[in-house]
């Protein structure tokens, strides 16, 4: 019999993997889609513009109000309404809908992230193991369960698109512009692009609705309200909404964040990347749009079969060892890049790329959500909101500089900020290293905060493995 906190851990990542399935292939989609203006890398700047917003204020607020179930239901109500959105794509119906999933999607991945936290505290307390080892063992299935949505996602698109009879030939003269090797590509719409019939569309995003309302249904109905009681409390003993708002704020008091920054930003750079320039100047300009759900596909499995194995190995050789490999990945891919003049008869290639990036993805996931929760156990939502917003920062920028900055430019950034992130992380290692502290359980945290909920009383600290 499996226990009912891991019972919990598969309902929310069966939930988001159905979630997900539905935005994630949209998301891969929107720079090759949308591509008229930049109409779907704008919807994304506005996406994680709105994100940096609502984590100032919502996660805290909402999930010490509502709970971690229902903060989750109600953000994917939001993602929901972008799928709508894409039905009938315009300035008008796709940047309202994308304001409303960014205000929906920090209070969502943070209350996530805190629902894991204190299900794993709370199973390592009962089995009498350590926090972090539990914790990286949640985040990794849920991870391992979540990052084969871009695999189910990316599979719809490709079958549904790859039914359209207007799929044109490539010249080869566009395939000498692809890559890094031609900035005016970038600068202007891809005429190898074609748009798929809108029948299709319309085909793709009716089951994109689908499966988004079933992750809806799946968490309300079976997703137990782990933290019921101390949402009750909080209610009836409200702090000041000056307090409320400046709860993610304050945590920057902390260097450890502060030093965390360029880790977390660069999560949203590489995840940008990889579904905004490589699907758009190397996979649709050399292959077609209709191989992008194929190539996404690999990213998808690879990264959902390296979240379970890295969530269970980080017990064994620490984070940091793993940080490095993914860094180590990422920088070979990137210099490949900058060389790489993509070609169809080059195809195993294309998959080579996005396989690494996944297994990158895979470690810069599942340890830095692991690692946000170990550090501050006693202030998760602010913790969890802090990592949102700049993760989505990263994502800002990167789809902001996306239409008038040349693809080598891009990596180059791109590599500048993976350096900054392995000179800044193991600053933050070693403290932790230097500075282990006894933990203490889930459950003495929350008996403590039945008085006032929030207080200082309710004290977790947890020792960490280099």
């Amino acid at each position: 019999m499996i226990s009912r906190n891991f019972k919990n851990v598969l309902v929310v990542s069966v939930g988001f993997l159905s979630l997900f399935t539905a935005y994630g292939g949209l998301q891969s989609l929107q720079s090759s889609l949308n591509a008229e203006q930049g109409m779907g890398v704008a919807s994304l700047s506005v996406i994680y513009a709105s994100i940096i917003v609502s984590s100032m204020f919502l996660p805290h607020i909402m999930i010490k109000n509502l709970g971690c179930k229902w903060t989750i239901v109600a953000g994917m109500a939001c993602y929901v309404s972008y799928s709508f959105g894409n039905l009938y794509p315009g300035w008008y119906t796709l940047m309202p809908t994308s304001a409303v999933l960014g205000l929906g999607g920090s209070p969502l991945w943070s209350a996530k992230c805190t629902y894991l936290t204190i299900a794993g505290n709370a199973q390592a307390s009962k089995d009498g193991k350590k926090g972090p080892d539990v914790i990286n063992q949640y985040f990794g299935i849920f991870f391992f369960i979540f990052q084969s949505s871009a695999v189910w996602g990316n599979l719809m698109s490709s079958l549904i698109f790859g039914q359209d009879s207007n799929i044109a030939i490539i010249p080869e003269d566009q395939l000498q512009a692809c890559g890094a090797a031609d900035c005016n590509l970038n600068l202007s719409i891809n005429s190898t692009t074609t748009r798929p019939a809108q029948e299709l569309v319309w085909t793709l995003v009716g089951c994109y609705i689908g499966v988004g309302v079933l992750a809806m249904i799946i968490v309300a109905v079976f997703l137990d309200n782990i933290d019921r009681e101390q949402s009750s409390q909080f209610r009836e003993n409200r702090e000041p909404l000056s307090k409320t708002f400046l709860a993610t704020f304050r945590l920057l008091k902390d260097w450890r964040l502060l030093t965390l920054i360029p880790l977390t930003m660069y999560s949203g750079f590489e995840q940008s990347f990889l579904s905004g320039e490589y699907t758009k100047n190397y996979v649709t300009c050399a292959l077609g749009i209709h191989y992008v759900g194929y190539v996404m596909m690999c990213f998808g499995a690879t990264n959902s079969l390296c979240s379970f194995l890295f969530g269970r190995l980080a017990r064994y050789t620490g984070r940091a060892p793993l940080f490095f490999l993914a860094a180590l990945a990422n920088f070979s891919c990137i210099i490949a890049l900058l060389f790489w003049r993509p070609h169809p008869d080059q195809l195993p290639v294309f998959f080579v790329f996005p396989a690494l990036w996944g297994m990158a993805d895979a470690i810069w996931q599942t340890q830095t959500n692991s690692l946000y929760g170990i550090l501050f156990p006693r202030h998760k939502e602010a913790a969890f909101a802090n990592y949102r917003m700049w993760e989505s920062l990263g994502f800002v920028i990167a789809f902001a500089y996306s239409t008038f900055l040349c693809l080598e430019y891009k990596l180059y950034i791109l590599l500048a900020v993976l350096v900054a992130t392995v000179i800044t992380y193991p600053i933050v290692e070693y403290h932790e290293h230097k500075h282990p502290q006894p933990p203490v359980d889930e459950a003495e945290y929350l008996h403590r905060n039945k008085e006032g909920f929030g207080k200082d009383g309710g004290k977790i600290i947890r020792q960490t493995q280099l």
